[in-house]
């Protein structure tokens, strides 16, 4: 009779869930503890496909993939929440065929929580970034360039902005409705508003013009919205400006969405970084989540956190195990240098992933020497589960009153 009892409240109190996730609130967000020692905090985001431990990684999935992973392996990373590119799946495979599969998650057999990007950085990488050959973060300290003139690559209008694909050069418009139709289409939990991204390199006049641009944005898209399953978060930018950065943290911030994006660039290092993200936290709703955009290697995960972040996403990972870098308990190691060719410690001994318990640097190197795709396969998952080992134990420090 227990038994029989235990199963009926078991299949009720699932029927419930389906009930709140459909008539409910699309995400809920619960601060479970504030640290007494810095702006950190723990947190759960309940989205309906699952629990996010916040703070949190976000793996990048720009086309719908981790690179050379497949997603049980990313599972098996600890990784908790994918982000993917809105921009480059709108190009291939076409949200159209994102929505006949099933939409992402049943595409790529994701079941957990899923966040996608609006575009808005290709609208930097592809425009000015592209042009001055600048990344998010500066190698080196450069003076503001006046933006006079409109970017080779892209045209950017009050509307939004066209492109002309890499793939086949056909012309393409992006806009804040534009983006919101193809995210809703892609149908991940949590989606971003459109905005622009500006370089690390433009001038006030410019970013201020972006920023209020962003601002109008905004708004289009919370129009925009049909979709009642999935949140959105409004993004706020204001370049290198700490004036700038708050008062678009006021403005977004005061528009009704689930959560905020932290977007655009820092400064020129990384002191500044964490005085522009406590200034813009601090104009920010506590009571919702802050994911910052593109920032995430190991080095910044302890300083982010500790200013109020909830969840960041970051290329880092991926991007550093395809060219031989490995992340560990003693800093960076590219395993293709010729030092490793004998070495039979593991990559990191105090690492307990797969890769570091069954393979040693050698066997590693000659991967990498030998062009074997299987050594860009193995770091990648490394690297991943180092990222997620690490925000878990940042996140036990906190829960014990270290952090």
């Amino acid at each position: 009779m227990a038994l029989l009892n235990g199963s009926f409240l078991l299949q009720f109190f699932g029927f419930c869930v389906i009930v709140f996730w459909q008539f409910g609130d699309v995400m809920q967000f619960r601060i479970t503890k504030k640290s007494s020692k810095s702006r950190a905090r723990l947190g759960l985001l309940e989205t309906a496909h699952g629990v996010v431990e916040t703070p949190a990684i976000v793996g990048v999935a720009t086309l719908g993939a981790v690179k050379t992973l497949e997603s049980s392996q990313v599972m098996a990373t600890g990784t908790q929440m994918l982000i993917a590119n809105t921009y480059h799946l709108h190009l291939r495979p076409g949200e159209k065929t994102v929505a006949k599969m099933g939409g992402l998650h049943e595409f790529m057999k994701w079941e957990r929580p899923m966040m996608t990007d609006s575009g808005g950085y290709q609208v930097f990488s592809l425009g000015y970034g592209r042009d001055y050959d600048v990344g998010k973060v500066l190698k080196e300290k450069r003076d503001a360039v006046k933006l006079v003139k409109a970017p080779k690559h892209l045209k950017i209008t009050e509307d939004g902005v066209e492109f002309r694909s890499h793939i086949d050069g056909r012309k393409l418009f992006l806009g804040p409705r534009e983006s919101v139709v193809v995210q809703e289409k892609i149908g991940a939990d949590i989606i971003f508003a459109f905005d622009e991204c500006t370089p690390p390199i433009a001038d006030r006049e410019y970013t201020i013009a972006a920023m209020e641009r962003t601002h109008r944005w905004a708004k289009e898209c919370l129009r925009a919205r049909k979709r009642k399953d999935q949140a959105m978060y409004g993004i706020v930018q204001g370049g290198k400006y700490a004036d700038l950065r708050k008062e678009s943290a006021r403005i977004i911030g005061a528009m009704d969405f689930e959560g905020f994006g932290i977007g655009g660039e820092f400064g020129d290092n990384k002191v500044t970084m964490s005085k522009m993200i406590r200034g813009v936290v601090r104009e920010l709703p506590d009571a919702k989540p802050r994911h910052l955009l593109g920032i995430g290697h190991p080095e910044d995960v302890v300083r982010i956190i500790k200013e109020g972040v909830d969840t960041f996403d970051c290329t880092a990972m991926t991007h550093n195990a395809r060219h031989g870098s490995a992340f560990t308990s003693r800093g960076r190691i590219d395993v293709s240098k010729a030092q490793y060719v004998h070495d039979k410690k593991p990559l990191d001994p105090k690492c307990d992933c797969h890769v570091c318990k069954t393979y040693s640097r050698a066997y590693l190197c000659h991967l990498f020497r030998a062009k074997e795709f299987t050594g860009m396969q193995l770091l990648t998952f490394h690297n991943l589960y180092y990222m997620n080992t690490l925000v878990a134990s940042v996140r036990e420090k906190i829960r014990k009153g270290e952090i």
